[in-house]
């Protein structure tokens, strides 16, 4: 017979632990910041595209140009000279006052369809339209690269933000 071995002591087993649950907190924090920014671009645009629709679809408005008279705080007045041979010129043509809009300046405008109201064409208008969402752009960039941490969108955000706001202070 073959002398018995000495029993080795058992080891003591582990407690099973629990599976390790993510928390959710970073994924609703991430979603909080994505609804954000999409929430900032979005009114953006809804801002911008009141004006903005009527110098991009322009086709089928009345074209112009828009001698101001006078401002008042507001608004401009002014006389509008269509385009079209034939159609009769107007004195109670109303513009949104801004910077680059002053007295005795003469302006390309398209006429909102059923109002006295004009709005700025070409470049230029189609720039000062879309400030709001240049601002919205800039106004984004911290909440992509900082709460999503996503700093490309954040860098690309900001800067078509910025270079939308310079374009349209040079143009204007």
């Amino acid at each position: 017979m073959s002398p018995k071995r000495p029993r080795s002591p058992q080891r003591p087993q582990r407690p099973k632990r629990p599976k390790k649950r993510t928390s959710a907190l970073p994924y609703l924090l991430a979603l909080a910041m994505a609804l954000v920014a999409l929430v900032l671009v979005a009114a953006g645009v809804w801002a911008s595209w009141d004006t903005a629709q009527h110098v991009l679809l322009s086709k089928g408005r009345e074209h112009g140009t828009m001698t101001v008279t006078g401002c008042g705080d507001e608004v401009c007045t002014g006389r509008f000279a269509p385009e079209a041979p034939g159609a009769p010129s107007r004195t109670d043509m109303t513009i949104p006052r801004s910077v680059a809009v002053e007295k005795g300046g003469v302006y390309e405008v398209v006429v909102k369809p059923d109002t006295t109201e004009a709005v700025r064409a070409g470049l230029a208008g189609g720039l000062h339209a879309w400030l709001p969402l240049g601002g919205a752009l800039l106004l984004a960039a911290p909440v992509l690269g900082g709460g999503l941490r996503w700093p490309r969108a954040a860098w690309a955000s900001g800067g078509a933000g910025g270079v939308l706001l310079v374009a349209s202070f040079l143009a204007l």
